[in-house]
């Protein structure tokens, strides 16, 4: 039951956990729907959520268990003798229609495309049947002429294999009757199309692009890009595998599309850069239109510099002009506009830089952290250890940097308090900020538990709202 991906669609209304089980999760927003009305119309609705832009509502998000489906199962590849696990790896949503939702669900192999919508309950009302000539165990007798009732066997069958019909024929048809008797409703999820058999490596990344019929998979090596409607094939974009597997010195670590320009992508590396590239260039994207990657300081080089510096998530900002990256130690927000170097950059847990010999031993260095970005892109977040997250505010200006702990009696810390409100990101500039952090200690004064991580997180799409998994647990944090 542990949390592995997560992801609030794009009217915040819903969310959507994976877990280790290969399960599927959703949760539906109920603090915002209105009371008191059967239907309404399209004019109704938008009026409706006009009104709610210019007046807030000041209430804690709610939100309530809505269904879940099994998405993947383990298999095994008999070509590889590879175990297939049925983790979860990705969630995106797609374009809602006709009231039914839409996702993507991916594990290290197949995706898969589901449909998930309510269904009227119908049950069957009354068994239409002549009770008079009802006998036994439901034999019904051939003709109200007969003498002798017709035998019947043990299964309810009749011995008489010469049936006739009466003279005149039979009065009418008597079938059971099934109508509607209630409003009842059930949640049914069904899985639309399977996109399997395009990834020779673990698949790391699912995006969906803004013209709402593609999308894109990464694996360590290659991206591809599928068609909704078609499952049976899809374009290689991007192919970084060198003819000799010697000479392989980087690998695909995530990928995104433009929130807003379909025929822009990003793609970051395990050597700390980040390509964007454009779709009209070429069909295969080898080269790329923009390279964003932070100089290495001179004499600071040593024999963890390039596992630190691996990008395990990038995410557009929902303008589309800056991206946030998350390598171990950091979060750097960029421009993209400008390649030379990141505008901002945020310690996570610099405290655990003298520790990194025993996050090399026991394979903790590798551990692979997502970050966010808030719907106004002034604050951005991610995870760190004992299950802590950190918030960070990103406005010309601000110094703020919350620590807060994933449990049901969250600890805040606020590290510095902003000096003056927060604004847009249009006149950023390059600030390096570190919390306050103590050596051997985590952000709230305690000993770090490497084995407590938070790993995933998102955050509302239009709220001050962050989502984020803990084990096998999901807290919703609100401000």
């Amino acid at each position: 039951d542990i949390i592995s991906a997560i992801e609030f669609d794009k009217t915040g209304d819903h969310l959507a956990t994976g877990d280790r089980g290969g399960r599927v999760v959703l949760f539906e927003r109920t603090d915002t729907k209105d009371v008191g009305f059967a239907t309404f119309t399209d004019h109704d609705a938008l009026r409706r959520d006009l009104e709610r832009m210019d007046h807030p509502i000041n209430r804690h998000p709610e939100f309530r268990y809505k269904t879940e489906f099994q998405s993947h199962e383990p298999e095994f590849d008999y070509l590889k003798s590879l175990e297939i696990e049925e983790k979860i790896n990705k969630i995106r949503w797609c374009q809602t229609a006709n009231g039914a939702l839409f996702l993507l669900s991916t594990n290290d192999k197949t995706i898969k495309f589901w449909k998930v919508q309510e269904k009227k309950v119908k049950k069957i009302s009354e068994m239409n049947l002549d009770p008079p000539k009802a006998v036994g165990n439901g034999c019904v007798a051939s003709s109200s002429n007969s003498n002798s009732p017709t035998p019947c066997l043990a299964n309810g069958g009749s011995s008489d294999n010469d049936f006739s019909f009466p003279p005149g024929g039979l009065p009418s048809l008597r079938l059971p009757v099934v109508v509607v008797t209630s409003q009842e409703t059930n949640l049914v999820a069904r899985c639309r199309r399977v996109y399997a058999h395009a990834h020779d490596y673990h698949i790391n990344s699912i995006s969906n692009n803004s013209d709402g019929e593609t999308f894109i998979s990464a694996d360590d090596l290659r991206i591809n890009l599928w068609n909704l409607e078609i499952s049976n094939q899809s374009f290689n974009i991007v192919d970084v595998k060198p003819a000799n597997m010697e000479d392989l010195t980087e690998v695909i670590t995530s990928a995104e599309f433009h929130p807003t320009h379909c025929n822009m992508l990003a793609y970051s590396s395990s050597k700390g850069s980040i390509r964007l590239i454009d779709l009209r260039q070429s069909a295969l994207c080898d080269s790329h239109a923009k390279l964003f990657e932070e100089p290495e300081a001179p004499g600071s080089r040593s024999f963890f510099t390039e596992i630190i510096a691996s990008i395990s998530d990038i995410k557009f900002a929902k303008d589309g002009r800056y991206m946030l990256s998350r390598d171990y130690m950091s979060l750097k927000l960029w421009d993209i506009n400008m390649d030379s170097g990141p505008v901002s950059t945020f310690q996570v847990h610099e405290y655990l830089r003298p520790k990194l010999c025993d996050l090399y031993e026991n394979d903790s260095i590798f551990d692979k952290f997502e970050c966010c970005l808030s719907g106004d892109g002034l604050r951005v977040a991610t995870g760190s250890y004992s299950n802590l997250f950190r918030v960070f505010g990103c406005a010309p200006g601000s110094t703020e940097a919350t620590t807060l702990e994933a449990s049901k009696n969250p600890v805040r810390r606020q590290v510095q308090t902003p000096s003056r409100p927060s604004r847009s990101l249009s006149n950023i500039t390059r600030v390096v900020r570190r919390g306050a952090e103590t050596s051997g200690v985590d952000a709230n004064g305690n000993s770090f538990d490497f084995t407590t991580k938070l790993l995933h997180l998102a955050w509302h799409p239009t709220e001050n709202s962050i989502a984020c998994a803990a084990a096998n647990s999901l807290y919703m944090y609100y401000a």
